[in-house]
């Protein structure tokens, strides 16, 4: 919506408040085709089934029972493992050597056995990240975005796990490295960069870095020309974003607090002592989170407030490094608005008045109370205002309408047009870039079978020349693969949009194998994007499915509330409509769907296999989202309290607690066979806490029958796993080969 920073590349999924996921759904894929008339009604079910585990029996570990009993409205359960959970978990995110040995033990155990049952898929995963790694160009570089004098961009060396971030002047010369990833890392096991951002005058930047997972950043400031660090360092930073004041005196950030919430915007000028800081705008509402971004003009310092359902924003004077926060619109429940600025207006995106795809209004910079709101581009149902972005003469939307992008540009005297691609399905970006009085659009284009390329749109003329274009270095034939799209009725008659890429050779003739992706929560739309790290898995003649169900955004922002709170449940069965669907329509063989899912996915996928265990071949849950009763129910955990808004208070409402207690993965195991399944975590992850996964893996192995059930649990990594663009491909090696297996895919070559 605003000024972003000079941030690395990177693939990442899914954000919300609580459930985050990096790197993982990154091969998405959609084409219009309209719904199947033939789809079948509900009642027409299909019956997987059962065949021959492909897993060894190897005894797994037996975590101990320890029973507490929970008694909430009125209901009576026993957490077996609730135990997992240290009493000292907060200091165990800072500083995992404090995690209790007897936790400890567990994990380590299982992680053993995670060897043990996978020791033969050594080879496969070898031979997946190869195909992965020699389909990256490892000293590839970013196209480079002008900032005044200079040209920023994003670059890295052959076999460099980090980016290395650079600029050279417009009008020649040498190129400058502002920031060395691969060299910053040092001795950390764990390393992931924030933000680097430049200062207005170009004499620094800021950068920001994690050395634990647990998404807590230190930022420091680097003289460019002498390329030594100031004094000047600021621990305990939210996200590691900064908004530099005008004159580079200073800049805003924000400070976590001691339950690792983002709660105070606070301004540092150069030289001061981090303590003596002064605190803009501290949120008193624990549901409310902070972010903090500059507008494209330069002129203001932006602050949002934000739970899932309300904002509020301020704005400081960026010119001032004295200037207090002003109020734009007070909050009130239900009502989202998100602020541009430009010359005396400010622009707002917002759900005002029952804008619920939004709508976009304009205020006077004086005065921009709701009461001066003027629409200027209404509401229209269906049709999603996903961002915009203001330049000095141009106004710029991205919009979706049935699951696709587009790009508007318009002249702030009306006038306007779309920016035509000829493709079906295709993924659009926008860079609003660092420069606001310009006609040049930095955008995006790509989709699954066309990887990115990005172009430089000229506003006024029209004209788009390409500036780069992604390269796989071993080649790839757009020609060889084909995308589709095609809409399942769900049970309640919604029809759920699918999309499909398979190799153009693999028939749809139900002998197929697929690995069936999907989300489904806080509004997110999973894009028609080009991936290199899937196409192993095509090419080896599976078929990769992306389901869109209610929960997503993907057929508007409808489409999202038709999929939580009390609706949460249409979520899971929409996505197990689906994966009949794939049977029925031959895309997937009977007993022939492994079903992959991360974070708010991980819910996903664990909520769809209780309700139908017999349907899939095998489960993948990357940092998943399992207990969710117990985890909404806890308000000391940092992110729980804007949660509410999502899920419902399981602690305040008995209705809501029943909501959740219906479809709580963890509290739903079933006394059934279950096909083999794959849970991953991270140890200082703050978002899915650590102890989700192992509780459910126990009780699938005590309730259920089946399996195998096994955690990969990394002992220094948060949420998103590694930072580190090889390590990410080996952690996706690891999950892709146990797929295969549960298919009973197993060539060790897709060739």
């Amino acid at each position: 919506m605003s000024r972003k920073p000079f941030k690395p590349l990177e693939f990442r999924i899914p954000i919300s408040p609580l459930h985050l996921l990096i790197s993982i759904a990154s091969a998405l894929v959609l084409v219009a085709c309209g719904a199947d008339p033939d789809t079948p009604s509900p009642k027409d079910k299909v019956s997987m089934p059962s065949t021959t585990n492909p897993f060894a029996e190897i005894a797994p570990p037996i975590v101990e029972k320890r029973p507490v009993e929970i008694v909430q409205h009125g209901e009576r359960r026993v957490d077996n493992y609730g135990w997992l959970r240290a009493e000292n978990w907060q200091q165990v995110l800072d500083d995992p050597s404090t995690l209790p040995e007897d936790i400890r033990a567990v994990l380590d155990a299982e992680n053993a056995y995670y060897g043990e049952m996978t020791s033969d898929l050594e080879s496969l995963r070898e031979a997946l990240f190869s195909e992965m790694r020699a389909r990256i160009k490892e000293n590839d570089e970013s196209a480079p975005m002008r900032d005044g004098a200079y040209l920023y961009w994003i670059g890295y060396r052959d076999g460099g796990e980090y980016p290395i971030f650079k600029r050279r002047l417009v009008s020649g010369g040498d190129d400058e490295i502002l920031y060395d990833g691969d060299k910053e890392r040092g001795a950390s096991k764990f390393f992931s960069i924030g933000s680097v951002t430049q200062s207005p005058d170009h004499i620094f930047i800021a950068y920001s870095v994690d050395r634990l997972g647990a998404e807590d950043f230190t930022i420091k400031v680097r003289d460019i020309a002498t390329g030594e660090d100031l004094p000047d360092t600021i621990d305990g930073a939210y996200g590691g974003d900064v908004a530099w004041i005008s004159d580079a005196s200073g800049f805003y950030y924000i400070e976590r607090d001691e339950s690792s919430r983002p709660r105070r915007v606070k301004q540092h000028l150069l030289g001061q002592a981090p303590g003596d800081d002064r605190v803009v705008y501290e949120e008193p509402d624990d549901a409310f989170f902070l972010s903090l971004s500059k507008t494209l003009s330069g002129t203001y310092v932006v602050i949002t407030s934000s739970s899932q359902i309300t904002s509020e924003v301020r704005v400081v004077d960026a010119a001032d490094n004295g200037a207090e926060a002003q109020i734009i619109e007070p909050r009130r429940n239900g009502v989202e608005y998100y602020v541009n600025h430009r010359g005396d207006n400010f622009y707002i995106m917002t759900n005002e008045d029952g804008a619920v795809d939004f709508k976009l209004v304009e205020t006077p910079v004086t005065t921009p109370a709701r009461e001066n709101w003027v629409d200027i581009r209404p509401h229209r149902p269906g049709v999603t205002i996903v961002d915009v972005v203001t330049f000095k003469d141009y106004l710029v939307l991205l919009e979706r309408s049935d699951a696709l992008p587009r790009i508007r540009v318009a002249g702030y005297d009306g006038a306007e047009h779309d920016i035509e691609f000829d493709e079906q399905a295709y993924s659009l970006g926008v860079d609003e870039g660092f420069e606001y009085d310009t006609a040049t659009l930095r955008l995006t284009y790509e989709s699954p079978s066309t990887p990115r390329e990005t172009f430089d749109y000229d506003m006024g003329t029209r004209e788009r020349s390409l500036v780069k274009r992604q390269e796989v270095p071993i080649g790839h034939n757009s020609d060889d693969y084909t995308v589709e799209r095609f809409f399942t009725r769900s049970e309640d008659g919604a029809e759920v949009p699918v999309t499909v890429l398979r190799k153009a050779s693999t028939p749809v003739d139900g002998t197929a194998s697929v690995i069936l992706y999907g989300y489904g929560s806080y509004g997110i739309t999973i894009p028609a994007s080009f991936s290199t790290s899937v196409l192993p898995l095509v090419d080896r003649g599976l078929i990769y499915v992306i389901a869109h169900p209610r929960g997503g955004a993907a057929k508007g922002r409808q489409w999202y509330l038709d999929g939580k709170l009390s609706k949460k449940m249409n979520t899971f069965v929409d996505f197990n409509a689906v994966a009949e669907d794939l049977v029925r329509k031959g895309y997937a063989r009977e007993n022939g769907i492994v079903i992959h899912g991360g974070s708010a996915g991980g819910l996903l996928v664990g909520a769809s296999v209780n309700l139908k265990p017999e349907l899939y071949a095998g489960v993948i849950a990357e940092v998943p989202f399992v207990d969710v009763i117990n985890t909404i129910s806890d308000a000391e955990l940092p992110l729980t309290p804007p949660e509410w808004e999502e899920w419902g208070n399981p602690i305040d409402s008995k209705e809501e607690y029943g909501w959740i207690r219906s479809y709580s993965p963890y509290d739903n195991v079933k006394n059934e066979t279950y096909p083999p399944i794959l849970a991953t975590g991270g140890l200082t992850d703050y978002r899915v806490t650590y102890w989700e996964m192992p509780k459910w893996i126990a009780k699938l192995r005590d309730e259920a029958s089946g399996g195998p059930f096994v955690l990969r649990m990394n002992m220094g990594a948060g949420h998103a796993g590694s930072a580190a663009r090889f390590e990410r491909l080996d952690e996706r090696a690891h999950v892709y080969a146990f797929a295969l297996k549960a298919l009973g895919e197993t060539a060790s070559s897709g060739e």
